[in-house]
């Protein structure tokens, strides 16, 4: 009776372990099930704007755009920052600020009737004109060398392309026949160097010089080729002063008004 007894208890024991066992597995499982998952933190991300560094381009104050500097129809490479700055020296150089008075405007209007028709008339292109300008500029007469007149020719080159020059006599001072002169002789210059930009140098500095440091340097791009400092600058003050002439207001200029009666002295 007893040991029936001893093995109720026991069963009902392990029942009962079972049944917590079993109560507490559910409860395990069930609280598994309905455990919200959390997710790993994120930290959050801060949008730090980026610094906006200005890009600024060099170009020289005057200079807008490319298509406004050629010479000859001849493109500028404004894009070089050397040519950039030689242009720009060059404008500096004739803008009013440091000339201080309208005389450039005054002989291009003087000059301009009479040498437009003559170039029109040889072939040579209408932006030659300037280099009077740039040759003669503010001041008249014979340069230290001996070159004389607004295309400033020597003695000898003169009398090449048929200008009299003796005692009494010098056709250089005279704008008709000496323009004449020049364009026979700008001419020349281009048929030999296939380039009114080198033709120009060459006005300058003379072909043998021009000619000699294509051969040197391998390299016939005027913008691109180390000449000496006055002959490095021509084209650039010829392109300043087209610049400065047809722009007069860009540059400091006051607005000037035509002479009602244009005198040449031919």
């Amino acid at each position: 009776m007893i040991k029936k007894e001893m093995t109720k208890k026991h069963l009902i024991t392990c029942s009962v372990i079972i049944v917590l066992v079993i109560i507490s597995t559910l409860n395990i499982y069930s609280a598994m099930g309905s455990k919200t998952v959390v997710e790993p933190a994120v930290k959050p991300v801060i949008n730090v704007p980026a610094l906006a560094f200005k890009t600024v381009n060099f170009v020289p104050k005057s200079i807008a755009a490319e298509n406004d500097f050629s010479f000859a129809n001849e493109a500028l490479p404004i894009n070089d920052a050397s040519v950039k700055r030689k242009l720009q020296r060059s404008l500096v150089k004739h803008n009013f600020r440091n000339v201080r008075t309208n005389i450039l405007q005054t002989k291009a209007l003087q000059l301009f009737p009479i040498i437009e028709p003559i170039l029109k008339a040889y072939g040579i292109p209408d932006d030659f004109k300037y280099i009077p300008l740039v040759e003669s500029g503010l001041c008249e007469g014979t340069s230290a060398r001996g070159a004389k007149g607004i295309w400033q020719f020597m003695p000898g080159t003169a009398r090449t392309y048929g200008l009299k020059v003796r005692d009494g006599v010098d056709e250089r001072m005279n704008t008709r026949k000496s323009t004449i002169a020049a364009c026979k002789y700008i001419k020349e210059l281009y048929v030999e160097f296939n380039s009114w930009t080198l033709a120009a140098a060459a006005y300058n500095n003379g072909e043998n010089q021009i000619e000699r440091a294509i051969n040197r340097q391998n390299e016939d791009n005027y913008f691109l080729m180390h000449l000496n400092g006055e002959t490095a600058a021509y084209v650039y003050n010829i392109i300043a002063m087209k610049q400065i002439i047809s722009q007069p207001g860009k540059y400091g200029y006051k607005t000037y008004l035509k002479p009602n009666e244009l005198f040449a002295y031919n």
